[in-house]
């Protein structure tokens, strides 16, 4: 999208936001331009004149953010980003809570580092946050990145990761599992491909080869459980530890999923089965 068609946009939604102050000036003028009616005609034009300029320095901030991106893009390095802390702000941004994070940064061809960064804890990304695993863009030189929510969710496990290959005539999943699928992602990245929910890569031999080789090897490592009995019972899946539970609860409060009486209620209830 163009700079120009964004600021019309956003212009256009400012105004109608802050629509008292055209509505002061229209009037004015309609009036006859009374001096008795001076107070309306100044107060229309301040108040225009701030939709003017919060327009603009919107749309200069997300003018610089999709830059900052298409850079990174270009020469940037695709790092996993360890959630290692989430904390409240007590900040909402339409309705949304903005959380803290601390996050320990490490990825090829630049030195692990420690970073703090504020999002907003949005439904969408409270899987991603949950789970702990980012994906940033970082420039190897400064250390300066963004947050990549369209591979964390890949990354994360919220979106599902399968892969088909014809000539094995099977479906791979490797859904949530992290190491081979950044590295199918930096392969894609190096071969300047997207990443949306389908990605056909048949008209990449070579991308399609290396990223066939890392399914394999992923698939081969995954140790097919041993055959159950026919007459055994259904064995339930692992409860979750007391370290996951309470994790899991820190963020669901941070993210403001639930109220603070239902954290502490729920806190006391694990704390209580130990």
């Amino acid at each position: 999208m163009s700079t120009l068609w964004r600021y019309v946009r956003i212009q256009l939604f400012v105004l109608l936001c802050g629509i008292v102050g055209p509505i002061f000036l229209v009037a004015y003028f309609v009036l006859g331009a009374d001096p008795l009616l001076k107070w309306m005609f100044w107060t229309g034009l301040l108040i225009t004149a701030l939709d003017v300029l919060i327009a603009l320095a919107i749309t200069a901030a997300g003018s610089n953010r999709a830059a900052k991106k298409q850079q990174l893009e270009a020469t940037g390095v695709l790092a996993l980003a360890q959630v290692t802390g989430i904390a409240e702000t007590n900040t909402r941004i339409n309705d949304q809570p903005l959380v803290k994070l601390d996050l320990q940064v490490s990825g090829p061809g630049i030195t692990p580092f420690a970073t703090q960064d504020q999002v907003i804890g949005s439904l969408t990304r409270l899987p991603m946050l949950t789970s702990r695993r980012l994906v940033a863009l970082v420039d190897p030189v400064t250390n300066d990145y963004q947050i990549d929510w369209e591979r964390s969710a890949l990354v994360s496990g919220a979106m599902p990761a399968t892969f088909s290959i014809a000539e094995d005539n099977r479906t791979y999943d490797l859904t949530g599992q992290t190491e081979p699928l950044m590295e199918i992602l930096q392969i894609l990245k190096a071969n300047n491909i997207g990443v949306d929910s389908m990605i056909d890569l048949r008209s990449n031999p070579v991308a399609r080869q290396q990223v066939q080789t890392v399914v394999r090897r992923a698939a081969a490592r995954q140790t097919p459980p041993p055959p159950v009995p026919a007459a055994a019972s259904h064995v339930p899946d692992p409860e979750p530890t007391t370290a996951q539970r309470l994790q899991e609860l820190e963020t669901l409060r941070a993210t403001g999923s639930i109220t603070e009486e239902e954290y502490r209620t729920k806190r006391e209830q694990i704390i209580a089965d130990l």
